[in-house]
């Protein structure tokens, strides 16, 4: 293991409870209703791209309106937590300060463009952060981004941490061991990974020990 590459919600934080108050307001003002828009729904959508997200939530509006809602709730959603910021998880600041001094941080999400640059400025955590790449800077998947990550900054043993099972099978498509936030949103039940954590300061003692 010579770098490590983290998911943002469900690994980092929670930021659904802010999230879905920023999409309330903005689909309300759209006359479309908002009542599904919880912090609960969203737990079941983060990890998705903006795509998939949009059809789900609004699969009775024309794609393109939906797109066009989720995209507008995105970019106030970014400004929200900027105003009302919700806090990393416990541990999070700990490990990245403690990791950082022996192997390289990198981020990569299905979010939108700005959403890890906000995470990072509500935390205070960019310093240990070497790289970053998401869905919405790219356009691409999450598997091509990881592969992006690792090929830009020439890593030879990297892994991915996640909480999803779509983290799961973008690593496996990248060619990355995938390591298991077993305190995220999702379930992996059935699909092995390569080591699982209960806590994100977990993560210590897998980047002394070196290998997986």
């Amino acid at each position: 293991m010579d770098s490590i590459i983290f998911d943002v919600d469900g690994t980092l934080w929670d930021s659904t409870e802010k999230v879905a108050i920023a999409w309330q307001k903005v689909v309300e003002r759209h006359n479309v209703p908002s009542d599904h828009i919880t912090a609960a729904r969203l737990k079941q959508e983060f990890g998705k791209t903006m795509v998939a997200i949009s059809r789900s939530l609004f699969p009775d509006l024309p794609e393109e309106i939906a797109l066009d809602i989720s995209n507008e709730s995105c970019t106030y959603e970014i400004d929200y937590l900027l105003m009302d910021s919700p806090e990393a998880y416990p541990g999070v600041a700990e490990t990245f300060k403690t990791i950082s001094k022996k192997l390289p941080l990198f981020i990569v999400s299905n979010s939108q463009a700005g959403y890890i640059e906000a995470f990072l400025k509500i935390t205070g955590l960019g310093d240990y952060v070497t790289d970053i790449l998401s869905f919405g800077d790219t356009g691409n998947e999450k598997d091509s981004n990881i592969r992006a990550i690792v090929e830009k900054n020439h890593l030879k043993s990297p892994v991915y941490v996640g909480d999803t099972l779509g983290d799961l099978r973008a690593s496996e498509a990248a060619g990355v061991p995938f390591i298991f936030c077993e305190y995220g949103f999702g379930d992996i039940t059935g699909h092995p990974a390569a080591a699982y954590i209960s806590d994100i300061t977990d993560m210590i003692a897998l980047c002394d020990k070196g290998t997986l």
